[in-house]
């Protein structure tokens, strides 16, 4: 049996997992730090990096004894490499270089968008290609999944992600965060039609995303309100999410069918990252995919937000075919999955 332990600590989660060839995750550990950047409405990079540094030894002595496991029962150390807020990149990054050394296994560099983008294969065994749309709160985007490390770029957002909009919409409303969660529960209380949002990039060619106009639409009209009321909050919350899932389901109206053109026989539609979480959003992306004759796969939940489980079984998928890294790896702010 090949054993993988993943490192996850690209922002602000710390994070180890354990999986095996079985596609059975053994152990997943996530430490949040939530609690630590409340008061600051938003994730600071110092703060997250001195907690890595605080947790990230307890965190996989922690996923090792759940499994009842120890260091060198393990095939390779797979960890997050980037892209993500460098601090932390860097204290998982030399964790796993030190494991490995020291335990003289193979060492592996995950690319935090590839963990997202093979949990389904984890998950679900969707074989290859799929169509993925990787959304989260830093990255939105459209690719066609060929192979582990062959990614083409259908598209992508011209300036915000997604979930940064939700976030910020949060923000202005006072919610609490992360406001992403926070916006999809409150617009369960409200009226998707009580105001009319610009819905972004609709109708234009191609796969691109553009999310500043909704939010700045948004921003417009809570100041128009003036003191909101709980239901005013619900209806903008409704709104502001139905506009970006007529965005979403526009953009990938196009992506389906350039998709299809290339792969007429695949028919797997896959959404991952932590916006994936919002199933209002999914239910409109799944009805979509229907009618493509494709089916939407979706990570559960606790798998689409950031986690270990999803670097050690993109770790595993590298291992296997022979992708490992030397210690000489280089942690990196910036990573394109594509190109």
């Amino acid at each position: 049996m090949t054993l993988i332990l993943g490192i996850e600590t690209s922002c602000d989660e710390t994070a180890a997992a354990i999986v095996s060839d079985d596609r059975k995750i053994h152990a997943n550990v996530v430490l949040s730090q939530t609690a630590e950047h409340v008061p600051y409405g938003g994730v600071v990079p110092e703060i997250a990096a001195r907690a890595h540094l605080d947790h990230i030894e307890a965190v996989i002595e922690q996923a090792l004894t759940e499994a009842n496991m120890r260091l060198s029962d393990m095939s390779a150390i797979a960890v997050t490499g980037g892209p993500g807020l460098i601090g932390g990149v860097i204290v998982g990054v030399m964790t796993a270089k030190a494991i490995a050394a020291v335990q003289k296994k193979p060492f592996i560099a995950v690319n935090h968008l590839e963990g997202h983008a093979l949990t389904v294969r984890l998950t679900n065994d969707v074989p290859f290609p799929f169509l993925l749309l990787l959304v989260s709160g830093g990255h939105c985007q459209f690719l066609m999944v060929k192979n582990v490390g062959q990614y083409q770029k259908l598209g992508g957002t011209v300036d915000d992600a997604l979930g940064e909009a939700f976030d910020k919409t949060a923000k202005m409303m006072g919610l609490d965060y992360p406001g992403g969660p926070a916006v999809e529960v409150l617009a369960r209380k409200g009226n998707e039609r009580a105001y009319t949002f610009p819905v972004p990039m609709k109708g234009r060619e191609g796969c691109d995303f553009s999310f500043s106009g909704l939010k700045t639409a948004v921003r417009q009209k809570i100041q128009e309100i003036g003191a909101l009321g709980e239901q005013q909050r619900a209806d903008i919350c409704a709104s502001f999410q139905f506009a970006a899932a007529e965005s979403l389901c526009d953009r990938a109206r196009h992506a389906l069918q350039l998709f299809s053109g290339h792969y007429p026989n695949s028919k797997h539609f896959v959404v991952a990252g932590g916006v994936a979480a919002n199933q209002y959003l999914r239910g409109k992306l799944e009805t979509l995919a229907a009618e493509f004759g494709m089916t939407l796969v979706a990570p559960p939940i606790k798998l689409c937000t950031d986690n270990a489980a999803m670097i050690a079984w993109a770790g595993m998928e590298r291992f296997k075919l022979g992708m490992t890294d030397g210690l000489d790896f280089e942690p990196r702010a910036r990573w394109p999955l594509y190109g």
